[in-house]
């Protein structure tokens, strides 16, 4: 739900008495809490003037000068704290499960995420996905030898095919051996296992013989049979460090698409804005998250969904929303906090530097429009602006900064 705080234009339009003639006027005395629409009469009043009548109470009520600020429409609406949503780990080892973390635990580079055939798989940092196995010698085979190491040429018997040496049967048939495995996801697998601690290896795209020595060590750290090939169903990548979500399989289950799931680490707020007021959702945009003790953090708009949600309900009635993305920089601020409602508030409008006076100094004029009671009892017509904070933006050929204006009881 949203709460807006409505900026009202009631521009006065009452005439200014003439010179030199006081003469009794009539106001309604109004008391402005919030909003215009709230300004409640307080009464009807003989103010002011020469001619008013004897033994009339004398005004009361506190005097404030005009100030000079700046005003802030804020607009709040609802929001959900979470960890956002519960994403299925791309698991690819095969067996049955074994052991499994708790909903909520945390886990970082080099964590296990499970066990599967009570063999961990390890959860590792990156963006490509582990599609085969790493380990020395995994490449595709390649014939050895070439026409200069043979001294054959194309076209004469045992010559080569194609730029490489044709296979040859007999003693002296070159040898054959797999190279080294090469790719991006050795550079990214090597990347962590040199952010575990494990050296003696150059980080690149090569998996070489002392990767798989780097590999062995490691794998006898965790216990588990040194054979210097990381298996494909290993390790799982992620883009950091994860929240452990619901399992989708109990222990003894196989394994499959939904074994395990998880969130981000950090916590952040998704508002289902209106599409019809959803101007002010732009990534960068400051914002104040109001928690449910009533303590506020500092947030940014990280990012607005593209796709628009349909009205609830069966009438369709409503407009379409689409989610918002709040993340919070301190999340130590949030405290034990993990999900719930929250309040998002934004800044909608805004007047820099314009003259103000609380809403209470407001008076509704018989004549039409607000005016101002003076410290002598007089009254000057204002236009008034913007509204908030309990102040409001006036302005008018008699208003200046420092003038004092009565607030009337």
């Amino acid at each position: 739900m949203t709460e807006t705080v409505p900026q009202i234009d009631t521009a006065g339009t009452a005439a200014a008495p003439a010179p030199g003639v006081r003469r009794r006027r009539t106001v309604l005395l109004v008391s402005a809490l919030v909003l215009v629409a709230a300004v409640s009469v307080v009464a009807a009043l003989g103010l002011g003037g020469d001619d008013e009548e004897p033994g009339a109470p004398a005004r009361t009520g506190s005097l404030v000068p005009v100030t000079r600020l700046t005003l802030t429409e804020r607009t709040s609406v609802d929001g959900e704290l979470g960890y956002g949503t519960e994403i299925p780990l791309p698991v690819k080892a095969t067996g049955t499960v074994t052991w499994l973390p708790g909903t909520g635990a945390s886990a970082e580079r080099g964590d296990v995420l499970l066990r599967v055939d009570d063999r961990p798989v390890l959860l590792l940092y990156g963006s490509l996905p582990m599609y085969r196995d790493l380990g020395p010698g995994s490449g595709a085979p390649q014939e050895t030898g070439t026409e200069q190491e043979t001294g054959t040429e194309q076209g004469t018997g045992g010559g080569t095919e194609g730029g490489k040496a044709a296979p040859s049967e007999g003693p002296s048939a070159p040898a054959t051996a797999a190279p080294a495995l090469t790719g991006m996801d050795v550079l990214q697998f090597e990347t962590n296992l040199s952010a575990l601690g494990y050296s003696g290896f150059t980080v690149d795209e090569t998996f070489t013989d002392a990767t798989a020595a780097a590999v062995k060590r490691w794998q006898k750290a965790l216990g588990e049979p040194r054979t210097g090939t990381v298996g494909i169903g290993d390790v799982v990548y992620s883009a950091g460090r994860v929240r452990i979500g619901h399992p989708g399989v109990r222990l003894g289950g196989a394994v499959g698409e939904n074994t395990l799931s998880y969130t981000g680490s950090t916590r952040k707020v998704v508002v289902n804005a209106s599409m019809s007021d959803a101007s002010w959702a732009v990534r960068g945009t400051a914002v104040t998250v109001r928690l449910p003790d009533g303590t506020s953090v500092g947030g940014e708009v990280a990012s607005v969904g593209k796709e628009a949600t349909a009205p609830e309900g069966d009438s369709g009635e409503g407009a379409a929303s689409v989610p918002v993305t709040v993340t919070m920089k301190d999340q130590k601020a949030l405290g034990r906090l993990e999900s719930g409602p929250v309040t998002v508030e934004y800044v909608g409008r805004e007047a820099r530097r314009v003259l103000t006076v609380p809403v209470a100094a407001l008076v509704a004029l018989a004549e039409g429009g607000h005016g101002l009671e003076t410290a002598d009892g007089a009254f000057v017509t204002v236009r008034t602006g913007l509204f908030a904070d309990g102040r409001v933006q006036v302005s008018g050929s008699a208003v200046r900064e420092g003038l004092k204006v009565r607030i009337p009881q």
